[in-house]
This record gives C-alpha cells, structure tokens and sequence, in this order.
C-alpha cells in the first residue's frame, strides 16, 4: 500500500468533481482526483449545457436556490477559468424562449410563470412580431411564447478542458483509468481503495454521478444513485441562426457558437446501455421539427447518449455525511452543468471550514 498525504480525496472527475477539486487547491490543499475513465468523459461532456432554471422549475424544491445560486455564479465562474487557464468558454446568455402549441398549454405556462416569478426567476410574453424577429427558426404559429432572460448555455466540453488545466496547474494529482473500489471513512481518516492502490485523507468527496452507488462505503447506507440515459441529436446549421434557445414541454433546441444546434432528449431507465435507439432519435428529430420547422429536411448530422446521475428523494446529495471524512456531492440528474459552481463553493467551504488544516480562506472570487 501507497500512503501519500493529501487533504481531500475527490471520487469521481465530472464537472462537479473536478469543480470541487479545483476550489479546494485554490484553497492551499492538496488534491488527488481519481476517476475509472477520463475526466470529464461521461455525462459532462454529453450534456447539451442548458444553463435554464426557467425550464425546470414547476414550483418550490429544495434544490430551486441551488439552481439560482449557480447561474448567478456562472459569469463569474467562467471568467475566472478563463483567466486562470488562458481557454476559451463557449459561454452565451442569450435567454430562452417557452412556446405553446395550444390554449391550454399557454395557460399552464403562464400559471408556471407566475409561480416563478415569486422564486426569483423573471420572464414576459412574447407578441408574434417578437418572437418572429429574436427566433427565426421559431414555429410561427404558436398560441403564446414566454421569453426568459436570465437562462443561458454553456459547452460543457469547454469547461471541463478548462478544469482539467486549472487543476493541473494548483498541483491536483489527476489519476485516471483507476476505478474506486471502496472508500473506508474511520478515526479521523478516510481510505481510498481504488483498482491500482490505496490511499489516505483527511477527506473524500464521492462525486461519481450516476455511478457513486458502485463504490462501497464503510458504515453509511446513502442514497441511491442511478443513470437515467438521454439522447441528443445535433445538426449543422449556420452559426447564430437559432437565437435564444427554444422550448416546447421535454423538447429543447440550443446552439452553440460554432453553429453545431443539439436538440434533445429523452428520459430512458436502460441501466448503462450505450446503444443508441434509432426510434428515440427519430421523435427527437420529429419533436425539434415541430419546434422548429425548417429542421424537418436537414437529417441529424449527430447523435450520442448521456448518463445523468438520478438519485433516490429526487434531489442532489450535497454535504457532510454525518461526522466522517465522508462528503457527498451526487445525483444532481439534469442539472449537474447548472449546479456545478453552487456545489463546489458549498462543498469547498464546507471542507476548508471543517479540515482542521487552519486554512480558512474562501476559495474562488466572490
């Protein structure tokens, strides 16, 4: 057995695991970040980066704040790994627009609205001429759009190459290809068996997404974590043809900057099956046809699956597990991308508050 002295042990290189990695080092410890394939390589590299609490709040949950919190850190977020790493971050607030097919409809979304309005989360109807001028591609004949300011899209490959330098150069060790096999918490410790070795810290953070229930953790009966598989399909249209990203029920079109439109997706309980189901891409393309109608001849020039992290209780597992080295930050679904800054700043300060290393500074910018 290998004994190296780190602080924190992260268990799991996603956004949210190298975010966490990246905010402690940048508090002065030191940081092994262990992940069974690459960093980055699963669900935050297959999201499509819709940064959009407007499209996921029905009303008051527990993870709502989580949600506004992030966004509102995200400018800042992306700055500063900007500036940190000298890569560039595909990020763009260009708001997001809800269409209705019906009357019905438009009345569900405008009682949606007014629920979140009272949550911090503004937006306004959208008149005909509107909507035709800020969203070309946009289904003209609607019974009402609603248009939400504040949501915003980022590329999530973009950030995690950004995270994988930032690490890199406050020294985290980055260890991949080396599965955790089991995480041990006792006496003030935390042991991290992994496939090649073991290791000793202060801390462990389990931050595996839809695979953190595959590690086994001595003397704690946690929540369950689950993958729930969505397609996406992407076209190659002109870049900046689409505007504000495009939302009917489970339907989203955005585009990022090079011009590559994604439109998804899909909620599968397959398990880890990475086949991908021609039928499911086949309603995804009719779906974003509907929203979009011009897209009905242009054949998807991509398509690809994602694995996000479902939990037991619905909402993301973020925080000390009772009085052990252990904490937990897991299950976020689809929402990983948003809540990455949000969660690494509560984990962060939590650790350096708990460590016992006499650090207290607060990692990151305000």
């Amino acid at each position: 057995m290998r004994k190296v002295a780190y602080d924190s042990i992260i268990a799991g290189g996603g956004i949210i695991g190298a975010s966490i990695a990246w905010r402690l080092a940048q508090g002065g410890l030191r940081v092994l970040l262990i992940d069974a394939g690459r960093v980055g390589a699963e669900a935050s590299s297959a999201g499509a980066g819709m940064l959009a609490p407007g499209g996921e709040v029905e009303g008051h949950q527990p993870w709502n704040d989580l949600a506004l919190e992030s966004l509102r850190l995200y400018p800042g977020f992306v700055a500063e790994l900007e500036e940190e790493t000298g890569c560039r971050i595909d990020f763009q607030r260009l708001g997001a627009v809800e269409l209705a097919f019906s009357r019905d409809e438009w009345s569900a979304i405008q009682a949606r609205a007014e629920r979140q309005a009272a949550l911090g989360i503004p937006s306004c109807p959208l008149e005909a001429r509107d909507l035709a001028q800020h969203s070309p591609l946009a289904r003209p004949d609607v019974a009402g759009a609603l248009f939400y300011p504040q949501d915003a899209l980022v590329d999530p490959r973009d950030i995690m190459t950004a995270l994988r330098v930032a690490c890199l150069a406050r020294n985290v060790e980055i260890r991949e290809g080396e599965a955790v096999a089991a995480i041990r918490p006792r006496d003030g410790v935390v042991r991290v068996e992994t496939s090649a070795d073991t290791f000793e810290a202060a801390v462990c953070v389990l931050a595996a997404g839809a695979w953190s229930s595959q590690i086994p953790v001595d003397g704690q009966t946690l929540p369950r974590a689950f993958p729930v598989r969505g397609h996406l399909i992407g076209y190659h249209v002109e870049s900046h043809s689409l505007g504000p990203m495009l939302r009917h029920g489970s339907t989203y079109l955005l585009q990022r900057s090079g011009g590559l439109l994604i439109a998804g997706t899909s909620s599968e309980h397959a398990g880890f099956d990475r086949a991908l189901d021609p039928a499911v891409v086949a309603d995804i393309h009719r779906r974003a046809a509907e929203v979009a109608p011009r897209l009905s001849g242009c054949p998807p020039a991509e398509q690809w699956v994602g694995f996000r992290p479902g939990v037991d209780g619905h909402s993301p597992l973020i925080g000390r597990a009772g009085d052990t080295g252990l904490w937990l930050a897991y299950g976020h679904y689809r929402n990983g991308i948003l809540m990455a800054p949000a969660t690494a700043r509560r984990v962060a300060h939590g650790i350096m508050a708990n460590s016992g290393t006499g650090l207290s500074a607060t990692p990151g910018k305000p």
